[in-house]
This record gives structure tokens, C-alpha cells and sequence, in this order.
């Protein structure tokens, strides 16, 4: 979990967690692979690949509620509730390591810092619901997209997965409208306005980031709810 680096493990924490995770599994691309309401019985840590998790609407609309990248627990609560109220898929093909909710008993009930660990997680994942839903209510549709261009930029850049003002991002422009509250109509023509201002352009799942101080100040952006170390 390298994107959170406090508290730190020390080699039998590490250990630990090695001994408890039961296997690693791949997923393919757009694959649903927790389903709202179905009983759950572990926990999964994403590997490699990006992740949603989602609610779709009786009319078929989808709003994607939070992006996760390796490092992540993607469904860390439902250890204690034993289910999720929302579905999660793959948007790539991924590779995640699946933890028995016995296994996450054990760890937390082993070690304080594991348990500081999970819940830190738990609390930063909450932190970004928040903000996006600030995003949602209170952003106009271009600040919308640069805010979370510049959330994915910080999150990335911390698991390693930035290069310089580049950065993957392997979202349709449907997967952006669908996390910001937008038609993709609307999203095309905003990513188009952002590009010609100088900001920041979308091509091919891939991010770049042509100013970073007119960006951050453009998307209101302050790194601070992500709580990096």
C-alpha cells in the first residue's frame, strides 16, 4: 500500500500481510466483478490495471463514484458489512490479491499499525467521496474535469505512476463524464476548452499537463483532503 506511507510497517507487519493474502486473480477489462448487494467474504487490493466502483440507474445511467489505482483497497468496508450498496468492475484488465475478512480480523487484531494502516485508507477513501461530490454540486463542468485530472495526477504520482506532466489515465471520455456528473457531449466540448486554454489535454487515455500552477488554480484544487504524507 504505497500510496499511503505512514504509519510505517515494519518486516513482520509485512510479513503479515504477505501470510494472509489467500491468492492473486486477473480480471478482464469492463469485467463486474463485485456486485451490489451480493454477500462478500474477503477483501481485494489492487495489483495493477484501474479500477470503479459504481451505481448504474434503473434508466441505465451510470455514475461512477470513485476511481482506484494499485495500491488501493477497492472494498476494504466490506470487511465489517460484509457487502457493498454499489457494484465494482475493472475498467482495465486487472490484477488484484484477495484478503479473507478472517485474514483482516487476524491482521488488525495482530498489529495497531496494520489496523492505523486500514483505517487511514478507509478515511482518505471517504475524503475523496466527499470531494467529488463538492465537485458534482458545487464545480462547473470544466473545473469539474480539471479537479480530477489534477486529483489522478497527485494520486499517481505518489504510487509511481507519473512521468513528469504525463501521466496514463485509461478512461473513455464517456468514463470522464460518468465520474463528473456530465454528458459526454458536454465532456468532449470541455476537454476541448481545456486544451485550447492552455491547460491540460486528453488524447487516448493518456493525461498531459501543460501548466500545473494555472491548472491547480483553474480546478481549485488543494491536495490537502488526499491527506499525502
Amino acid at each position: 500500500m504505497k500510496t499511503h506511507r505512514t504509519p510505517m510497517l515494519d518486516a513482520e507487519d509485512v510479513a503479515a500481510i504477505d501470510a494472509s493474502a489467500s491468492r492473486t486473480t486477473t480480471f478482464n477489462a469492463r469485467q463486474i466483478f463485485i456486485r451490489q448487494h451480493t454477500p462478500l467474504s474477503q477483501c481485494t487490493l489492487l495489483l495493477d490495471g484501474f479500477v470503479e466502483r459504481f451505481k448504474d440507474t434503473p434508466e441505465g445511467r451510470r455514475q461512477i463514484l470513485a476511481i482506484h489505482v494499485p495500491g488501493d483497497f477497492v472494498d476494504l468496508h466490506s470487511y465489517p458489512l460484509k457487502r457493498l450498496e454499489h457494484s465494482v468492475a475493472a475498467l482495465t484488465d486487472i490484477k488484484v490479491v484477495l484478503f479473507p475478512h478472517a485474514a483482516v480480523r487476524e491482521l488488525t487484531a495482530r498489529s495497531a499499525t496494520i489496523t492505523e494502516l486500514l483505517w487511514k485508507s478507509t478515511m482518505i477513501d471517504a475524503a475523496i467521496n466527499r470531494e467529488w461530490i463538492v465537485s458534482i454540486g458545487a464545480r462547473g463542468a470544466a473545473v469539474r474535469l480539471a479537479h480530477l485530472f489534477c486529483e489522478m495526477f497527485v494520486r499517481l504520482e505518489r504510487a509511481g505512476m507519473a512521468s513528469g506532466n504525463q501521466f496514463d489515465l485509461p478512461l473513455t471520455q464517456v468514463d470522464l463524464a460518468d465520474a463528473t456528473g456530465l454528458t459526454a457531449v458536454h465532456t468532449n466540448r470541455m476537454l476541448r476548452q481545456l486544451r485550447e486554454d492552455g491547460l491540460v489535454a486528453f488524447r487516448q487515455g493518456v493525461v498531459e499537463i501543460f501548466d500545473w500552477p494555472r491548472l491547480r488554480a483553474f480546478a481549485e484544487f488543494d491536495p490537502t483532503y488526499l491527506f499525502v504524507d
